[in-house]
């Protein structure tokens, strides 16, 4: 199942606070960046970070999730209704997520 773009639309606006939020299309999903790190993704309409240490604190409860067969599990983010929240999340996690690869010619 592909995620919609009413729900990107949605999880971009509870994310409006925050400068340089991007995403990227792929295979029908989502991917997140947040000052140009991947951060997580929309996969089937649900919203998934990546289990850094920081996701984790704030997650306390947080269930893992596979973005899609085959793939690393993730932490579903539940409470995508509280924009304060998200933001607070998408902050906290900045520096523990990875520098984007370098991309070889």
């Amino acid at each position: 199942m592909s995620s919609s773009k009413e729900y990107l639309n949605f999880i971009l606006e509870q994310l409006s606070d925050l400068e340089d939020i991007t995403y990227k299309s792929m295979m029908g999903e989502f991917l997140i960046y947040y000052r140009g790190k991947i951060v997580g993704g929309i996969y089937d309409d649900r919203l998934l970070v990546k289990p850094v240490k920081s996701a984790l604190s704030y997650l306390p409860q947080a269930e893992y999730s596979l973005p899609y067969e085959g793939a690393k599990e993730m932490l579903l983010v539940d409470n995508v209704d509280d924009k304060a929240f998200l933001t607070g999340l998408f902050e906290a996690m900045y520096d523990d997520l990875p520098m984007p690869k370098m991309k070889k010619l």
